[in-house]
């Protein structure tokens, strides 16, 4: 048996169908070319024209200062942590420490005085709430005389109690 039946060269042939003579028109994407361009070109100037004019309405407007506040002069260095490039800063007599006495070692060594100093010292939080700050040593001697506070009920399969000294 034959794949394909064989008929005659009159039987396949249609004649109201026939095949393209040109494939795209030359003259229509040439005019489709300009077109784009001119638009672009067009479109590329009213965008610069309307950043002009956004431009100029903008200066013209007068918002005024954003603050009355002044801004002190060294508010771009940050206080009481170690800088990673030296910066010039004063110090509490009003002398300026300039960077090559001010490296982040020195800060380091500076914050952690000043951590120390707080850690082990008397001194105010707040004055006005009447909140202070006692030396560590003598806050852990409070915490293990009174307690810590007790929080919500350990969970009921919860072992991990520890024992402080005692019998079990």
């Amino acid at each position: 048996m034959r794949e394909h039946p064989h008929y005659q060269d009159d039987a396949i042939v249609n004649r109201e169908t026939h095949h393209e003579k040109s494939d795209v028109s030359f003259r229509a994407v040439i005019w489709f070319i300009v077109i784009v361009v001119i638009f672009s070109f067009l479109l590329v100037i009213a965008i610069w024209l309307l950043f002009k004019g956004l431009v100029r309405v903008e200066r013209r407007r007068d918002t005024g200062a954003l603050t009355a506040m002044a801004r002190p002069e060294d508010m771009a260095v940050p206080k009481n942590q170690p800088l990673l490039q030296p910066f010039p800063r004063k110090v509490d007599g009003g002398a300026v420490l300039t960077p090559t006495l001010d490296t982040p070692v020195t800060d380091l060594a500076a914050m952690r005085a000043a951590e120390d100093r707080v850690l082990h010292s008397y001194g105010w939080v707040d004055p006005q709430k009447g909140i202070v700050h006692i030396p560590i040593e003598e806050a852990m001697k409070l915490a293990l005389a009174k307690g810590l506070p007790a929080t919500a009920a350990a969970a009921p399969g919860n072992t991990t109690a520890t024992n402080t000294g005692g019998s079990p």
